[in-house]
């Protein structure tokens, strides 16, 4: 079976990505990390198949993406909507922002993000094996 998920073969640019990360991605990333946003984990720079992701929870399958500028042309534009086609074919939800929303108003960015955390995240998480047993003393 192929690997779909974070393939060696983007390791490189997975890596470069997340050590040149822009502005606003960094500003995202402060709220995300460290479980910081509802206690669900996200990885950055997460590759699908080719495609990097900006953010992404695979506990709720949940991916976030912040567009720059270079998302704007025709052939970006073509490219993103066939990326998200696919990345959504494996039952990813993708969330998108501006640059400028996260600059002008973070607070309204990351309601949303919790918004959409909470209608993916289980009311009541699953037991761990075992995790209803007691130890007898």
């Amino acid at each position: 079976m192929t690997r779909l998920f974070n393939k060696k073969s983007e390791k490189e640019k997975r890596r470069s990505l997340r050590n040149t990360m822009p502005l606003a991605e960094k500003i995202v990333w402060s709220n995300l990390r460290k479980r910081e946003l509802l206690g669900v984990r996200f990885l950055r720079q997460y590759s699908v198949d080719y495609y990097v992701i900006d953010f992404y929870s695979p506990r709720i399958k949940l991916a976030i993406e912040i567009d720059g500028a270079s998302h704007l042309d025709e052939e970006a534009i073509e490219y993103d909507k066939k990326r998200q086609e696919f990345i959504e074919s494996v039952g990813i939800k993708i969330i998108r922002f501006k640059n400028e929303e996260v600059f002008v108003n973070i607070d309204r960015v990351i309601e949303e993000i919790e918004k959409e955390v909470k209608a993916r995240t289980p009311l009541f998480p699953p037991f761990c094996k075992g995790g209803s047993k007691r130890k007898e003393m």
